[in-house]
């Protein structure tokens, strides 16, 4: 595939989901705003409910320092905010960034290790929606997904050696550079495994990080549910484990902000509704809905917490100062060659 197709294909994607909006826009009238406002509320619900949890690990991380939640809870609200509108998840640097200044002492490996902790519960609760809506027959089959109008979808689809390709270098990129740096950066791992010391004490993990985490994921069930019903398309068991299926698909590649394009061309291709201008209307009014309210509880949190506008500039003094800690975590010199560092008072 050359870079001109490819770069049509992607904007392809982009007018597929700037039409569904223009479908959307047309048909605000047709929505129930009632089961619109509690689907907003049991977004915002979710974000606590997981804040918590990440506040919880970070509590274990730290047990002698004080952590208040308000602002651990405003840094995770602030970082999914600005992930709704940027792709590649860059909001997550700006929520380690944020959670870091909270916690006096604390460094950049123990912080974003702490969000491996989550992928645990995530990745389960992911795998077993997926595996409903696969043998529910819910979802397209593989032979037809490069027919789909979604440049994520479609590109992986028609070269999946490429895919596995793909997935087998990075996985041993990741494992050699875990050698690596295990071998040769002792205190970096040390720090590493500072944030997942929750993991210690299994009592613990399920009472104050997965029974929130499984709140979360109850939320994000009702408030799809009452997405569904806002759009007239019905909240059912089935088409709520089909929404939040294809929503973990249309994410494994990030390209676009929220999949923006994927999920589209997966709902109308799968989802059952009066109209194929109303599952259209359904796919799109929700990511626009649930991406600004991420971005209004983002501000609001940035503004009345961290007393700043400046979004830009967080995600700029994040990424600065991550490259400062990676610098500092680097290997040490070669013995004989190691420069005095300053020692703590």
């Amino acid at each position: 595939m050359s870079g001109v197709t490819v770069a049509a294909d992607l904007a392809s994607s982009f007018r597929s989901f700037s039409d569904a909006a223009g479908s959307f826009f047309g048909h605000l009238a047709d929505i129930h705003w009632a089961p619109f406002a509690l689907a907003l509320a049991f977004l915002a619900l979710m974000q606590v409910a997981r804040a918590r949890a990440w506040h919880s690990v970070l509590r274990a991380a730290y047990p002698d320092t004080p952590i208040p939640f308000l602002r651990i809870c405003a840094a995770y609200l602030a970082g999914a905010g600005i992930n709704a509108v940027v792709p590649a998840h860059a909001g997550d640097a700006t929520k380690v960034f944020l959670a870091k200044r909270q916690i006096h002492g604390s460094s950049y490996p123990a912080v974003t290790s702490s969000f491996l902790v989550q992928t645990i519960f995530d990745t389960t609760a992911g795998l077993l929606v997926f595996a409903y809506a696969l043998t529910q027959g819910l979802l397209p089959r593989p032979p037809e997904l490069p027919q789909l109008p979604a440049f994520e979808l479609s590109f992986w689809a028609e070269k999946p050696q490429l895919l596995l390709f793909s997935i087998t270098v990075l996985g041993v990129g990741f494992l050699v550079l875990f050698a690596v740096l295990a071998r040769r950066v002792d205190a970096f791992w040390q720090r590493i495994k500072q944030g997942l010391v929750i993991l210690r004490t299994p009592r613990r993990y399920i009472l104050q990080v997965a029974s929130w985490q499984g709140a979360g994921w109850l939320c994000r069930f009702f408030a799809f549910f009452f997405f569904l019903e806002a759009f007239g398309i019905g909240g059912t068991i089935g088409n709520v484990m089909l929404v939040m299926s294809v929503q973990a698909v249309a994410n494994i590649v990030p390209f676009t902000p929220g999949g923006a394009g994927a999920q589209q061309a997966l709902l109308v291709a799968t989802l059952q509704g009066p109209s194929r201008t109303a599952v259209l209307s359904y796919s799109v009014g929700t990511q626009i809905a649930m991406a600004v309210w991420s971005v209004v509880l983002g501000f609001v949190a940035i503004i009345l917490v961290f007393r700043t506008t400046d979004w830009r500039g967080l995600l700029r003094e994040a990424s600065e100062e991550e490259e400062r800690e990676a610098a500092r975590s680097a290997p040490s010199a070669p013995a004989g060659h190691r420069p005095q560092l300053d020692q703590p008072g």
